[in-house]
C-alpha cells in the first residue's frame, strides 16, 4: 500500500530552525518528483518546494535562501531543512510525490512559529 508519512514538525520560536520528514512506502520514491506543500488555516494549499528525480530543485519565492530540500533515495525519504523561520511560516505541511500524472499524498505534520 502507498504511504508517505511526514514528521519532525511542532512549535518553534521565530528564526529557529526545524527538519521535516517524509517516510514512502509502498512505491519506489526516486523515479518520482518529491514536493513540500503547506496550507494555513483560510488559505489555499501552496507549493513550497520541489526536487526531481534527477535531484534538481526549486522553491517557492519566499522560500528562497531559508529552506533545502533533499532526498535519500536509498532510504526512500524527502526532508525539508527549514531555517529562519518567520511566524507566517505557520502552516500543515505536506508530502507530495508525483510521475506523469500520478500523485501521492500524506497526513501532513503542523509546523507553528511563534515567541
Amino acid at each position: 500500500q502507498v504511504q508517505l508519512v511526514e514528521s519532525g514538525g511542532g512549535l518553534v520560536q521565530p528564526g529557529g530552525s526545524l527538519r521535516l520528514s517524509c517516510a514512502a512506502s509502498g512505491f519506489t520514491s526516486g523515479a518520482y518528483a518529491m514536493n513540500w506543500y503547506r496550507q494555513a488555516p483560510g488559505k489555499e494549499r501552496e507549493l513550497v518546494a520541489v526536487i526531481t528525480s534527477g535531484g534538481g530543485r526549486n522553491y517557492a519565492d519566499s522560500m528562497k535562501g531559508r529552506f533545502t530540500i533533499s532526498r535519500d533515495n536509498v532510504k526512500n525519504t524527502v526532508y525539508l531543512k527549514m531555517n529562519s523561520l518567520k511566524p507566517e511560516d505557520t502552516a500543515v505541511y505536506y508530502c507530495n510525490a508525483a510521475n506523469r500524472g500520478r500523485s501521492y499524498w500524506g497526513q501532513g505534520t503542523q509546523v507553528t512559529v511563534s515567541s
